[in-house]
């Protein structure tokens, strides 16, 4: 790869890596003091996963943070961790843990290059400006080896760019596409401007689900920076636990990580609330990146109609208006969103397996899965809600 020896070394902890030379890598772009352009790889939003057990001994998320070393400078890392378990992933491996042990194998512990219990597509493999080809070659070999000589079954990172899976696919590295639904600002002067590009059908229902939430008996709230106050961590903690429970059976974060994001994170944040009679009862969490708004979060106490929708699409897309941010990524899942001017997109991941058998198996099945992800994209984009001239500028 060159003739400068590299040194690429594991972390158990953030600690022993300084914040300035890991944000070098992550978000280098964040050196004129902006935002960067994805808020979760961060130093200080993966040391609050650490700093609050999110992550860490009992989470089955064990931190193994990657970097790499040329003289004398870090010019590569990457958020890697040891799992013991698929949970918290978003892009499902489930049925090859089943059929890797099914056959006689150990699945887990398994080594994973991805921000925690977040799917939002960003870079995995975070290098200094000018070293891309290097610190990404040498971060693929340097976590490939690890497995290797652990004996591990596989090697996977989740919610990649498409060019690091292009990258990762050159040497020699499975890739595979998911989807999810994202809303796209096409220069809207605001919200009605975003309706006027719907068909009127679609135009309508969004405007009755509005004034369907609004009548809730309260008022809607959007606070970010210092208007967030450590009551509202109170109550939105009250809201995840929530849906933790009926999603997932045990919340992914601890209480320890909303007061660490209050501390550290909530410039990077921006939450709405529903409050009725001085007391919030709804509530959505999003992150603020340069460009791109990431909903993350949700809960409420009591149940009105439309209000899940109001607080986490429409109020985030009216955000992304009046902030000039380019798109929206609602997280994982939910066909329920194309009615709502979110469109299917792409995902990418790429894995590595040890065992050449079962590398050859997975591979057939990536082959079949991408044909079928990619008709399912092309048929929900033409059932989107745009009116037809506007759908065919969004694609």
């Amino acid at each position: 790869m060159t003739d400068t020896p590299i040194e690429v070394a594991a972390h158990p902890s953030l600690d022993g890596i300084p914040a300035q030379d890991w944000d070098a890598c992550a978000c280098p772009e964040a050196a004129d003091g902006g935002r960067p352009n994805d808020p979760f790889t961060t130093h200080r939003f993966l040391k609050a996963l650490e700093d609050s057990g999110s992550v860490g001994k009992g989470s089955g998320w064990q931190p193994r943070y990657l970097t790499v070393h040329q003289n004398g400078q870090m010019i590569a890392t990457a958020p890697l961790y040891a799992k013991g378990h698929s949970q918290g992933e978003y892009i499902f491996d489930h049925n090859w843990a089943h059929a890797y042990e099914n056959a006689g194998g150990r699945y887990y512990p398994k080594l994973q290059i991805a921000v925690p219990f977040t799917p939002a597509t960003g870079r995995r493999f975070l290098t200094r400006p000018g070293h891309e080809v290097l610190g990404i070659s040498a971060l693929i070999q340097g976590a490939v080896q690890i497995a290797a000589d652990n004996e591990l079954s596989s090697l996977h990172a989740t919610f990649c760019t498409e060019a690091e899976s292009i990258a990762a696919q050159e040497m020699g590295l499975m890739t595979r596409i998911g989807q999810q639904f994202h809303w796209v600002n096409d220069g809207y002067a605001d919200f009605d401007a975003f309706l006027a590009s719907l068909s009127s059908r679609k135009r309508k229902n969004i405007r009755k689900e509005r004034a369907q939430a609004q009548s809730f008996g309260g008022e809607i709230v959007k606070l970010t920076g210092d208007d967030i106050q450590p009551q509202h961590w109170d109550a939105f903690w009250q809201f995840y636990q929530d849906t933790g429970n009926r999603k997932w059976g045990t919340p992914y974060l601890t209480r320890a990580f909303f007061d660490r994001a209050h501390e550290t994170l909530r410039n990077d944040m921006m939450m709405v609330l529903a409050i009725r009679d001085g007391r919030p009862v709804a509530g959505a969490l999003n992150f603020i990146g340069r460009e791109n708004l990431y909903g993350r979060y949700w809960g409420c106490i009591e149940h009105h109609p439309c209000l899940h929708f109001e607080l986490c699409y429409y109020q985030a897309i009216d955000f992304a208006i009046s902030q000039g941010l380019k798109r929206v990524e609602a997280g994982a899942q939910g066909e329920h969103k194309l009615a709502r001017g979110y469109l299917p997109v792409a995902t990418h991941s790429v894995h590595w397996f040890g065992d050449p058998g079962f590398r050859d198996a997975v591979q057939n099945y990536l082959d079949a899965e991408r044909d079928a992800v990619d008709h399912e994209i092309e048929v929900l984009t033409s059932y989107g809600p745009f009116r037809k001239s506007n759908r065919e500028e969004q694609q």
